[in-house]
């Protein structure tokens, strides 16, 4: 059991179909169970209301955070709430999403749930992803699935230079490289031929995009490691460096990418039974004997 929240703040995409009744639908809810509601900035404007808060100060006004759209509106909420460490719980306007807590049809047994404090909440582990370039300040980022290094505008293979705690891991003839953790395992990476890893695994996953050598395969480490990407071919052009699918960078040879554990977690909420090998058979269709 944890404890019951007293406020919520709500985040909804205003660009997803489906949005608003549920945000009318969750918030009629929780006030009937006596909760209070935070609206961020851009949710209470598809309100039609001019009182919202930003994300970023949730972590001082709520209890609990609930998103409304889909798995990729939370990789979003990751960066809006910044230094948030209080569960976060996702409302799926579609179909189940690995990151979602239900969908909008099941709104009434999640607001009783969270109200009788009958949830847990799963820790997942962050990328904290630093770019450098000669003459410029660092620049960060935060990442719950993935970062991405991959080829740009020029449509050829890229030459990829990974280390491991400073030492050389790989040269990739690739069409990109991921760094993912167990979170992102379902993402990106499952596409490129990466494994499944379970959330709990204190592991980060380095999955090659299309290699041009089939003995080039994705490679599990400690998430206490410290990798680093960079390329010095000149000829390869400007790769694409992703977070999450956005905060995009041209990243220019000679320019260093360095990935390590963030400092902060994201903690999700998960109603009482929710199994992650159930969501994997219902995502990827497996079945029992």
């Amino acid at each position: 059991m944890a404890i019951a929240p007293v406020i919520v703040g709500i985040i909804a995409n205003p660009h997803k179909q489906g949005s608003l009744p549920a945000l009318v639908d969750l918030r009629r809810a929780l006030e009937a169970h006596g909760i209070t509601v935070r609206l961020e900035e851009s949710t209470a404007a598809l309100a039609n209301e001019a009182n919202g808060i930003p994300a970023g100060a949730f972590a001082q006004e709520v209890d609990l955070a609930v998103v409304i759209g889909g798995d990729g509106t939370m990789l979003h909420a990751v960066s809006l709430l910044g230094e948030f460490e209080k569960p976060v719980a996702g409302i799926h306007v579609g179909t189940l999403g690995f990151l979602t807590s239900c969908r909008h049809e099941e709104l009434a047994q999640f607001v009783d749930a969270i109200a009788r404090g009958c949830f847990s909440t799963s820790v997942r582990t962050l990328l904290d992803a630093t770019w450098h370039r000669a003459g410029k300040a660092p620049k960060k980022f935060i990442a719950l699935n993935e970062v991405t290094l991959a080829r740009g505008d020029t449509g050829r293979l890229v030459s990829l230079r990974a280390r491991v705690n400073g030492e050389m891991l790989n040269d990739y003839r690739a069409d990109g490289l991921i760094i993912a953790t167990p979170t992102g395992s379902t993402a990106y990476s499952l596409s490129a031929g990466g494994p499944l890893i379970a959330p709990e695994a204190g592991v980060f996953l380095i999955t090659p995009i299309c290699p041009h050598s089939l003995s080039q395969r994705a490679l599990v480490i400690s998430d206490t490691s410290v990798i680093e990407l960079s390329s010095e071919d000149a000829e390869c052009g400007p790769m694409l460096f992703t977070v999450d699918g956005r905060d995009s960078v041209h990243v220019e040879p000679g320019d260093r990418i360095e990935v390590r554990k963030a400092s902060r977690s994201f903690h999700l909420l998960r109603l009482e039974g929710w199994s992650f090998y159930e969501a994997l058979r219902q995502k990827l269709g497996w079945q029992g004997m």
